[in-house]
């Protein structure tokens, strides 16, 4: 039998995050019956309760309801992942773990908790994270990351109360994993619709694999791998956000990214302008900025499925450390119009560099400096009162 499991006798835990049920128990079928020296743990919400479900190749092995003692339900998830990881690797019956995260979690405070129990002494020192992945149906992905569909409306919330769209919480699995495993039904080639294909390229963060077809997916290609903490909390940082090419040149991709960048604040005021114009839309966009009436504060953009977040990440001295404060936001869009390149149609990303220089200071509105604080503070109902 394949033994996937480290000679020294760790044992490699990969984790998996989707936004679909049927995909990710597709995904970990496969995996499973591919290899038996493979375990999963599946965890799900369910009102007041955590359901985990524990299989291999010989079917299910455990199907526990465990209570939620508070709101928290990542923590909760981690606090029962972490024992029940540690117990299947020391079991004997296997030689690598696969933990399946309720529908649309994001994969990296689940892989960040796991990590800090994998050093000397930790519950899960006879184990190392592998790789976090995600599988990506590309059929429907241009709907799923720019529609405006919420979790909630197709039942795939955490919680009764989870506000984000399902693009928001895609495109933080597609960021933060460090594989991207594509899907897709159609039979004739290409393979891959062009459009869903760039837009994936431009999400996937720097140093990322991506494999297309389930069939590809193996626990060899899993374990091969080591997940490397620094470099996922740097991705998922706002600062992480890269522009890249995708797959220019492919006949049909209208996918495109657009970075805008200055070392000038935003303008509080103008900001709320204009603030539709930068964030409404089928748009995936993430940065950090900083505002005039703010000084040393670094403040988070985080927009996708026409829903934008901004905040107050904290002194840019410590959240941004080695930059100066800066304006960087990084916008990923398809082209509008009839023709495959879009040609014909608004151009959007005109529009948007538009609306971002008019939202900035100018170099004399900057000069102002602390100036700013003695003024109508315009910005607390979105990132707090400046004297909070």
């Amino acid at each position: 039998m394949y033994r996937t499991g480290d000679r020294r006798g760790i044992i490699p835990v990969s984790v998996l995050a989707t936004i679909d049920p049927v995909l990710r128990d597709t995904a970990l079928f496969g995996l499973l019956t591919d290899t038996p020296g493979v375990v999963a743990a599946r965890h799900d919400i369910y009102e007041d309760h955590l359901r985990r479900v524990v299989l291999d190749a010989t079917g299910v092995i455990e199907d526990v309801l465990v209570p939620l003692e508070h709101a928290c339900l990542s923590c909760a998830v981690r606090e029962d992942a972490v024992p029940t990881i540690a117990r299947l690797a020391r079991d004997g019956r296997w030689d690598h773990v696969l933990l399946a995260l309720p529908v649309s979690a994001e994969p990296l405070p689940a892989a960040r908790s796991l990590t800090a129990e994998t050093a000397p002494g930790g519950a899960l020192d006879h184990t190392r994270i592998a790789t976090s992945f995600t599988v990506v149906d590309v059929d429907t992905l241009q709907h799923d990351l720019l529609g405006d569909d919420t979790l909630l409306e197709r039942g795939l919330g955490l919680t009764t109360g989870d506000e984000r769209s399902v693009g928001e919480a895609l495109a933080g699995q597609i960021e933060q994993a460090d594989l991207v495993v594509t899907y897709t039904s159609a039979l004739a080639e290409p393979p891959l619709p062009p459009t869903a294909s760039g837009l994936l390229d431009r999400l996937r963060g720097a140093g990322t694999r991506r494999v297309d077809g389930l069939d590809a997916l193996s626990a060899d290609l899993l374990a091969a791998a080591t997940h490397s903490a620094v470099r996922a909390e740097r991705r998922a940082h706002p600062l992480g956000a890269v522009v890249v090419a995708g797959r220019g040149g492919v006949p049909g991709d209208r996918s495109w990214t657009l970075e805008l960048r200055s070392p000038l604040p935003f303008h509080p005021e103008r900001l709320l302008e204009h603030i539709e114009s930068l964030g409404a839309g089928g748009l995936r966009a993430r940065g950090v900025f900083h505002v005039a009436d703010r000084p040393g504060l670094a403040c988070l953009w985080d927009g996708a499925g026409g829903q934008l977040a901004v905040g107050d990440l904290g002194p840019w001295s410590e959240v941004c450390a080695g930059t100066v404060p800066h304006t960087r936001i990084v916008v990923t869009g398809v082209a509008d119009g009839a023709g495959p390149d879009g040609a014909g149609g608004v151009d959007e990303r005109h529009l948007l560099r538009e609306a971002f220089h008019a939202a900035l200071c100018t170099p004399q509105e900057a000069a102002a400096g602390v100036e700013w604080l003695w003024r109508e503070d315009h910005l607390a109902p979105w990132l707090g009162s400046r004297t909070a």
